[in-house]
């Protein structure tokens, strides 16, 4: 099981970096638009709104990929015992979370919103 877990971390930071990627370019792009002549602003300016849209949409699909993929992971790990999900490494990093941006002290963990439902 942890060697599905590395995977899925894996999998999760390939994503991460292909999104960085992806913003750096449009800053680019950006970059380029606010420093060229007028006359080639608003044509810039869709190639940027383009792009934009587009990745939007791919990213919602590879997201909708990813969360189905660790709704399963963690699926395996409640089937194991709620001690195998404590002792995934992903779920690890998530509980590192709490307190970041999206997450709050009171919202629950995979983890705790599991073993709260037992």
């Amino acid at each position: 099981m942890m060697d599905g877990c590395q995977k899925m971390m894996e999998q999760r930071k390939t994503m991460m970096e292909a999104i960085k990627a992806e913003d750096a370019a449009l800053t680019e792009q950006v970059a380029k638009m606010n420093s060229a002549p007028a006359a080639t602003k608003t044509g810039l300016m869709a190639d940027i709104l383009t792009r934009m849209v587009q990745q939007r949409a791919d990213r919602n699909v590879r997201m909708e990929k990813m969360q189905a993929k660790m709704m399963g992971h963690m699926m395996e790990h409640m089937k194991m015992g709620k001690d195998s999900m404590k002792q995934c490494p992903m779920m690890k990093e998530m509980e590192g979370m709490k307190g970041m941006k999206g997450m709050d002290e009171t919202s629950e963990s995979p983890t705790e919103h599991h073993e709260a439902s037992q």
